[in-house]
């Protein structure tokens, strides 16, 4: 399967993504709330509607999963995945640690992914088969010999329900807890897929949270999983851990399956 037309096409819609978003960073932004209480703005709207402007015109037949605008044509086998800002809060704080998400699902698998930080400039561009690109070089994660040394990430501990704290706290104690790293949203994995972390773990994610992360994460030589150690697509529940290290999976797997 030649991906080429559809990275590129990805690369256009993140570069219009963060053309909407960057003249509203730092700014004094409304924030509405959202039936599920999360913050969104007019730049999280602005920047899908550019992003499905463009789809509309150059793959109208492909389906297109949104964060903002809901769903069209669900029952295409390709479908865009779209998520402007992934870290609203953080956007709204003024830190540019926030992304945009973009993924391509084929048949509910993800085959190309990119993570775009339009303030810093960074982009991680991950497609099925090659190596993941930050901003035009190959990048790799590092490995973790084991897991007591590994640095792990979660956007925070408020994401989780007490089950899932637990669980999670679990795995904590058995990493390098000291230099553990809360906040950051889509912005961890990217760190884990250039080399900087080890280890991320969330819960409650939707699939445009995820989507376009495991492409971008698999091609630097990661690996992303369900809590129990399963692949993700369309049908995940949205328990997510990320490894830099695919050898710590069963480690990691234990550490969830906690007992007291």
């Amino acid at each position: 399967m030649n991906l080429t037309d559809d990275i590129a096409l990805a690369a256009r819609l993140a570069d219009a993504a963060g053309a909407a978003i960057r003249p509203h960073f730092r700014t004094a932004l409304d924030s509405d709330r959202k039936g599920d209480a999360t913050p969104v703005t007019i730049a999280d709207r602005e920047a899908e509607k550019a992003m499905r402007a463009i789809l509309g015109t150059e793959r109208p037949g492909d389906g297109i999963i949104g964060e903002e605008f809901g769903n069209e044509r669900s029952g295409a086998s390709r479908q865009w995945v779209l998520d402007p800002i992934d870290g609203t809060a953080g956007f709204l704080a003024g830190r540019p640690i926030f992304g945009t998400l973009i993924a391509l699902m084929v048949d509910g698998w993800p085959l190309v992914g990119i993570i775009d930080q339009p303030i810093s400039g960074e982009r991680w561009v991950g497609a099925m088969g090659m190596p993941t690109l930050f901003n035009g070089a190959e990048t790799r994660t590092r490995p973790c010999r084991e897991l007591s040394g590994a640095t792990l990430a979660t956007t925070g501990p408020h994401y989780f329900d007490d089950h899932q704290g637990e669980h999670f706290m679990a795995l904590a104690a058995q990493t390098d807890h000291k230099r553990m790293v809360m906040g950051g949203d889509c912005y961890n994995y990217a760190m884990l897929a250039s080399g900087q972390l080890d280890v991320v773990c969330e819960a409650g994610l939707k699939l445009y949270d995820f989507a376009a992360l495991i492409p971008v994460v698999e091609g630097a030589g990661g690996t992303m999983a369900d809590w129990n150690g399963d692949p993700l697509n369309a049908d995940s529940d949205g328990h997510v851990i990320a490894l830099g290290d695919p050898a710590r999976l069963e480690d990691v797997v234990e550490a969830l399956t906690c007992h007291h």
